[in-house]
């Protein structure tokens, strides 16, 4: 008798998670495409063509970042990488396939493209920042966030 209870309720618990569940092929084509330029305004400051998107968990997208090579920038999104399932990173038309690795940045040394196709998993508001290189700074090589005094660029990205 307790193992038929025992087996009942573990049923009904799986039942009931499974709605909770994203289902499919997370990284089914099309991507959902994405275009952020960044430009260089006036003030030497970097411009976003976006800086409010909104995702949903569990659907496919490629963000697509294109800078006007006028500056050297840095896109950082690193709540937004270690909160979803990363698949492909593409720098002019060359792709390089992570299945699920993980990136800190993406950085513009000339006018160029790059992009990165993921699943978000986990709903939430994320950071977008692109601002200048720590090198170009004075600061060390391979650091990452926010450099404080630097002309910058913030977006937000809405995950439901």
């Amino acid at each position: 008798m307790i193992r038929k209870l025992a087996l009942a309720t573990a049923c009904a618990l799986m039942a009931a998670s499974a709605d909770a569940q994203v289902g499919g092929n997370l990284a089914a084509l099309p991507a959902v495409d994405i275009d952020i330029d960044i430009t260089t305004g006036k003030d030497g400051a970097p411009v976003l063509s976006k800086s409010d998107i909104k995702l949903i968990t569990g659907e496919y997208y490629r963000l697509n970042f294109k800078s006007d090579g006028k500056d050297v920038w840095r896109v950082e999104v690193p709540d937004l990488l270690q909160n979803s399932h990363l698949r492909v990173v593409t720098i002019n038309d060359v792709e390089v396939h992570l299945q699920g690795l993980i990136f800190r940045a993406l950085e513009f040394d000339k006018a160029g493209s790059a992009s990165f196709a993921l699943t978000p998993i986990r709903p939430g508001d994320y950071q977008l920042y692109v601002g200048h290189d720590p090198r170009s700074l004075g600061r060390p090589i391979g650091e990452a966030g926010v450099q404080s005094g630097a002309k910058a660029a913030f977006g937000k990205i809405h995950v439901e």
